[in-house]
């Protein structure tokens, strides 16, 4: 003989627990089930994050200056084919890479935009610190695709190879992966040359220079500290000591070495007071100790 049971006796779960115990364990699956879906779709988004979106919107950097050719056939894959080109501004080298081939005359002034490789590598970051190996290969492939989007993996394989050896051998050198160059404006090269403060402003080769002991010039440091955090690629730092020619007006305007924690010195926040002999001023030939401490 059957039982009838009723709706009301059934949804009560007086009758069988067992139902009420079913119910529960199915919701339970069925909202487990609805939170793996929403974060699939989530990983699905083409919105990356807020990090890594504000990493990868580095600006382009632009200089001024004379432009070198050099021949080294190294260079050439990431340059083109062409020749390797050198930008000077003052104390400091910029190495200018290209997509495509660029004609530039010799020894005369440019103007040229472009994506800073190694600001952008450290805008990457790498959790590390350079204890892998600076800089990383899937960093030098970001920058690449940043500056000259639309390439083949295996172009951005060829030229993030590249890009990663030139800037492990010459770290502070800054690499400038190039979109834009003009030849600078006659009037804009006189009025960056005439300008108070600026690096054609500060002396002519016919100011005499003067040799000064690094303890001496040591005692005449007005503005800024010889100290600063060691970059990526040095991140146990130390403490070097580089030739450097200071100008009329106390600030270093030639750096006479190839060492590379030297160039990688943040030369433009040092002042010294400016010296004169028999009432004229002169330049100042002498050597700085600066340190980088470890980074943390």
């Amino acid at each position: 003989m059957q039982t009838a049971i009723s709706g009301d006796t059934f949804r009560s779960g007086l009758l069988h627990p067992k139902f009420e115990a079913c119910q529960m364990n199915l919701n339970k699956r069925l909202l487990s089930l609805l939170v793996l879906a929403i974060a699939a779709l989530s990983g699905c988004s083409s919105t990356p994050p807020a990090g890594d979106a504000k990493k990868t919107q580095i600006p382009l950097q632009k200089v001024q200056g004379k432009v070198r050719v050099m021949l080294d056939p190294g260079d050439q894959p990431l340059n083109a084919g062409g020749p390797a080109l050198n930008l000077w501004k003052g104390k400091r080298l910029y190495r200018l890479f290209s997509r495509r081939t660029r004609k530039l005359a010799d020894d005369s002034e440019y103007i040229v935009e472009g994506i800073n490789a190694q600001k952008a590598i450290d805008e990457i970051g790498d959790p590390a610190q350079g204890k892998q190996g600076y800089p990383l290969l899937s960093s030098c492939q970001r920058v690449v695709k940043m500056a000259w989007g639309n390439l083949s993996f295996e172009e951005i394989d060829l030229k993030a190879g590249i890009l990663r050896d030139r800037v492990a051998r010459y770290p502070a050198r800054t690499v400038l992966l190039v979109v834009k160059v003009e030849p600078a404006p006659p009037k804009l090269t006189n009025k960056a040359s005439e300008t108070a403060g600026s690096e054609g402003a500060e002396d002519d080769e016919s100011t005499p220079i003067v040799k000064v002991a690094a303890d001496k010039q040591r005692a005449s440091l007005i503005e800024g500290s010889p100290v600063q955090t060691a970059p990526l690629w040095e991140p146990a730092g130390a403490t070097v000591s580089c030739k450097v020619v200071i100008s009329t007006k106390g600030r270093v305007a030639e750096l006479e070495t190839g060492a590379q924690l030297c160039e990688a010195f943040d030369w433009d926040k040092l002042r010294y007071q400016p010296l004169e002999k028999a009432g004229k001023p002169v330049r100042v030939a002498t050597e700085v100790e600066v340190r980088f401490e470890p980074r943390k």
